[in-house]
């Protein structure tokens, strides 16, 4: 699930995800959803979710996917989402006024998100860095008549972030995330994933991450997560899903 890149040196291996698919220092796995795939997730998360949040047809609602690799988990997540409303006879017309837009910095695998979208009327894909420019997310919010994103799902982001831009990346990751969305859903990597990566490049013969030996913040990355929306960010833990079978907690955020 890649979100952002670091210097110009990382940039070219961006092409190394396309033939080894090991080859991702941003999370911009090939073939992510073979070994990860969106069931992993649902699973966990309550298809009355939207109905929880106070979802409404009178106004555009908007789900923002952070690093949404090849948009299967995307898709996925809106049918998830939407079929509850949809099978509400009396008022079959919710699912109208739902969007839903994904982006990655891999521009490869959003060209395979764009080519296999079968709901091109309400899931859109574009090529972002996030920790660049984040002047598309305002426009596309501007386009729908909003001013934050209803629901924002980050998931399996974090660590990329943090190991190629520093606490720094990261702090600004989840500050950024908490500026454009009411709520936000979270699944941060457990420090032993980071431990995994990096062992990964080695055995690749790769170098080890610029910021991976100098970071400060370790060890619960979920609670530091946690400690800094809610402390930084006017955010509060609403509701955990539990974990994932990979041991990592999915924890909805609610800005105060």
């Amino acid at each position: 699930m890649a979100a952002c890149r670091g210097t110009e040196e990382r940039v070219v291996n961006l092409t190394d995800a396309t033939t080894d698919p090991g080859g991702a220092p941003y999370g911009n796995f090939i073939n992510y959803y073979s070994f990860n795939p969106p069931e992993n997730r649902l699973s966990l998360i309550p298809e009355t979710l939207l109905q929880d949040l106070g979802y409404s047809n009178t106004e555009n609602t908007l789900i923002l996917d952070v690093g949404c690799n090849s948009g299967e988990l995307s898709i996925a997540l809106y049918q998830h989402l939407v079929q509850k409303i949809q099978c509400d006879k009396e008022d079959i017309k919710l699912g109208k006024a739902l969007h839903l837009l994904g982006f990655d910095l891999d521009e490869s695998l959003i060209q395979r998100a764009q080519q296999n979208n079968t709901l091109p009327s309400r899931v859109s894909f574009i090529h972002l860095d996030i920790t660049a420019d984040t002047y598309q997310l305002q426009d596309y919010l501007s386009q729908h008549g909003c001013s934050h994103f209803h629901l924002c799902v980050c998931l399996a982001v974090t660590m990329w972030v943090h190991l190629n831009h520093g606490d720094s990346g990261l702090l600004y990751l989840l500050s950024r995330l908490a500026s454009i969305s009411q709520y936000l859903l979270l699944e941060a990597q457990p420090w032993k994933c980071y431990r995994s990566a990096a062992r990964r490049l080695r055995k690749l013969g790769r170098s080890d991450f610029d910021h991976f030996k100098t970071l400060k913040i370790r060890g619960d990355m979920a609670e530091h997560a946690r400690q800094h929306l809610e402390r930084h960010c006017g955010m509060a833990l609403i509701q955990s899903f539990g974990s994932t079978a990979w041991d990592r907690k999915l924890q909805l955020f609610k800005r105060r």
